[in-house]
């Protein structure tokens, strides 16, 4: 079993920057990937970056290439999701997430944190 905690939300005007942290604990060594997935107020939960846990490769959402970096540290078992730019349609409820595969789907991932939010308003 995983357990996640996300940490690092909060409440910043357009143009700002976050930096959402997620820390992995427990049978570590099961994962694969780590993903991070925004849901918005009535809307579904949607796909923004993952990272493989060995190798480091990545993938991202159109909407966060170009603004957002994921990365991890695998010495402190923690992912980060460094968002820059941040515009209102960021604004959502962000999880981390472990599964064996690095995919968009939400369903391709088995553990979940309980999020942390970012809003984006003027």
């Amino acid at each position: 079993q995983v357990q996640l905690v996300e940490s690092g939300g909060g409440v910043v005007q357009p143009g700002g920057s976050l930096r959402l942290s997620c820390v992995v604990t427990g049978r570590t060594y099961e994962m694969a990937s780590v993903a991070w997935f925004r849901q918005a107020p009535g809307k579904e939960r949607d796909f923004v970056a993952a990272i493989r846990w060995i190798g480091g490769r990545t993938l991202y959402a159109d909407s966060a290439k170009d603004r957002f970096t994921i990365s991890r540290d695998n010495a402190k078992n923690t992912v980060w999701l460094r968002m820059n730019g941040l515009n209102p349609e960021d604004t959502g409820a962000y999880y981390c997430a472990t599964g064996p595969y690095m995919r968009r789907g939400q369903n391709e991932y088995d553990n979940w944190g309980q999020g942390t939010q970012v809003t984006v308003w003027v």
